[in-house]
């Protein structure tokens, strides 16, 4: 490949592997906007995902039990906020804000507590498992970009597959946007609305502790303030995919896109590094803009 071609390629490559924990947490959280939940603690479950993935995955050198505890934390918190909402009919949004700081102070206690440090805590993991043959990843530019991805990166993908189906294509999908759309109409039918309310706060406590694990696996640490607003811009996604999960992963592509290119341009251009850094928090601001003026 010619200079240009290998560096569109990495820049192509790092896209998709940026929107990972982009895609894990929009799709779940997609659960809860559906079911009339709108979960702002995203940005919380997912520092919280980080955390606790990344503690197991380093204790027992084994990323798939990372996994499981990314996801078992992260459905601890949604079934704690499902239940101070649903149960005790606290405010969704003062109790969505406050599981994003319960999730910032409980990562530092818990940092110091273990680890003797508040600041960056490294962990040695195994290398990814990729998720194709290496033969494909030696294809001209394609090969670099669709497949060199590791097995996590190409489980978001599914992910929002198996998610689209779900929604789609199931009694469970279909109770769940039900609630959303006329939960007395759910109620009259002999179904509980606030255990489909529930449910769909585990799905997006599920996606979120994957979307932070892999924040945690991309630079084998558990970084402070790891998340770094993917939460907030996560949500963004959902609404900017119109609630649809193909459109919700384009939209995460297209974030993902920013932060891909602020890396790049970094290392080759005069502009403030803040202000390149920036890029990605624009673009989900002016794609929020945008998606409220086609309303």
């Amino acid at each position: 490949m010619s200079g240009t071609a290998a560096v569109l390629a990495d820049i192509l490559k790092y896209t998709i592997v940026a929107a990972t924990p982009l895609l894990f947490a929009s799709i779940g959280g997609l659960f809860s906007e559906l079911a009339g939940m709108l979960n702002i603690a995203l940005e919380g479950l997912m520092g919280i995902g980080a955390f606790f993935g990344m503690a197991a995955a380093g204790l027992t050198g084994n990323v798939f039990i990372g996994m499981l505890a990314a996801i078992g934390s992260a459905v601890a918190g949604s079934l704690l906020m499902g239940t101070v909402t649903i149960k005790f009919k606290a405010n969704l949004f003062i109790t969505g804000l406050a599981i994003n700081l319960l999730a910032g102070g409980i990562t530092a206690v818990l940092s110091q507590w273990w680890y003797h440090t508040k600041a960056v805590v490294a962990f040695t993991l195994p290398p990814p498992v990729p998720a194709f043959p290496a033969a494909l990843s030696q294809i001209p530019f394609v090969g670099p970009v669709l497949f060199s991805h590791s097995v996590l990166t190409v489980s978001a993908w599914l992910w929002a597959i198996v998610a689209a189906f779900i929604i789609k294509n199931s009694r469970h999908g279909i109770r769940i946007q039900a609630t959303g759309m006329n939960a007395q109409a759910v109620s009259s039918l002999g179904y509980s609305p606030d255990r489909a309310r529930m449910a769909a706060l585990v799905w997006s406590g599920v996606g979120s502790g994957l979307g932070g694990f892999a924040l945690g696996v991309s630079v084998s640490a558990f970084v402070p303030n790891i998340v770094s607003g993917r939460g907030w811009i996560a949500l963004v996604a959902i609404y900017l995919g119109r609630k649809k999960p193909l459109w919700i992963a384009a939209s995460c592509l297209l974030f993902a896109l920013s932060e891909s290119l602020s890396n790049y341009i970094q290392g080759f251009s005069s502009i403030p590094p803040l202000l390149v850094l920036a890029l990605p928090y624009a673009v989900t601001l002016v794609s929020l803009i945008a998606s409220g003026n086609k309303r």
